[in-house]
């Protein structure tokens, strides 16, 4: 934080003191938050810092503090990664929101399915459930995405396609079902040619990839569900690559999708996706959605892929007094979130499921350092 000015010294000073606080009420906790303003290279790092000790995960008896650059598994900040894969086809000609998901997917069909478009997989607009009624089942199984997939072609909508927005990680996972189906390319190893390559995101891999295990953060778990060979901490779910929550990354890795949708779909001089699907990423689907209630409008405003108004989830939108912060959270501990207005970026990964308040805390505190 060195050659800030007085005032904002002070300010992410107590962003910090509130993260050492929070590490100190339970040592299990790691965190590192990555705040900036600006675009890319033009941005100006306030905070790039980690925090408490790191419980690797190939050896959960080694510890080491965090360093900023700890991976930690993200959850549900992948979505906005698998949108971005759908977008870049969209910008091609390759796919088109408006298109029925059945003319990618054939055995989603039958009954109101046909009305599921594209769009309404990246909206959580389209009917589907969050988790499959068979979830658990098939994560004991050890099931592979496949697996999954063939469940969602079968699981029972839950309201009509596009008339209502619940949120729905089963929709992500069929979204990175047309990349796969589309590109003729695994989601990981297309992310990785068309995003993290050219982003420079070394350290981020959608499931475990090439990563150094020793650099990644075991969640914490209750002892009942650590045991399990399913849960967040298993080689099951690492390697499994979910498209809705499998991604690995560092808290500046991740800072860098955020300023590519600042830069408009260009980053550091090099264009991945047009301003115009760009714009469509950031713009509220949900309110130019006819049959959905006014009610529903004014509590559920998705661009594609990102949250307006409560960017972290059920959280409060950090209180920046900008209408336009889009972000996401995820179950795991971890919230990125950017206001256009300021260009302000924060990006903070913990390993703790129960952190939601403590998100809420930082991005206010970080909220204020706009000014």
């Amino acid at each position: 934080m060195s050659g800030l000015s007085g005032d904002l010294q002070v300010r992410m000073e107590s962003v910090a003191s509130a993260c050492q606080d929070w590490i100190r009420e339970n040592p299990e906790r790691c965190m590192a938050l990555y705040v900036t303003h600006g675009v890319a290279q033009n941005g100006h790092v306030l905070m790039q810092q980690g925090f408490g000790l790191m419980r690797p995960l190939p050896d959960p008896e080694a510890s080491a503090p965090a360093p900023a650059d700890t991976i930690f598994l993200i959850a549900s900040l992948t979505k906005p990664l698998t949108v971005a894969a759908v977008c870049l086809l969209v910008d091609r000609g390759q796919v088109h929101l408006d298109d029925p998901v059945v003319d990618y997917i054939p055995a989603f069909s039958g009954g109101e399915r046909t009305a599921a478009l594209v769009r309404h997989l990246l909206t959580h607009t389209s009917g589907l459930p969050d988790m499959l009624p068979e979830n658990v089942a098939l994560r004991r199984a050890h099931a592979p995405l496949s697996a999954f997939v063939e469940k969602t072609c079968l699981t029972p909508l839950l309201y009509t396609p596009g008339t209502d927005c619940r949120y729905q990680s089963m929709g992500m996972l069929l979204a990175g079902t047309i990349v796969e189906r589309v590109s003729g390319t695994p989601l990981p190893d297309f992310l990785q040619k068309e995003f993290f390559l050219p982003l420079g995101m070394k350290d981020t891999w959608l499931g475990l990839g090439l990563l150094p295990r020793r650099r990644i953060a075991r969640v914490i778990l209750p002892p009942e569900e650590a045991r399990e060979s399913w849960t967040w901490n298993s080689p099951y779910w690492r390697e499994l690559g979910a498209p809705w929550g499998g991604l690995h990354t560092t808290a500046s890795e991740y800072a860098r999708l955020l300023q590519l949708m600042l830069g408009h779909g260009a980053y550091e001089g090099r264009r991945l996706l047009s301003a115009g699907i760009v714009q469509a990423m950031l713009t509220d689907q949900i309110a130019a959605m006819p049959g959905i209630a006014r009610s529903v409008q004014r509590r559920q405003a998705w661009g594609l892929g990102w949250r307006f108004n409560q960017p972290l989830g059920v959280e409060k939108m950090p209180e920046c007094g900008s209408t336009s912060v889009f972000g996401h959270g995820g179950a795991t501990g971890t919230a990125a979130w950017a206001d256009p207005d300021s260009s302000l970026v924060c990006v903070l990964m913990t390993n703790d499921p129960q952190a939601a308040p403590f998100r809420t805390h930082i991005a206010n505190l970080v909220a204020r350092c706009s000014g």
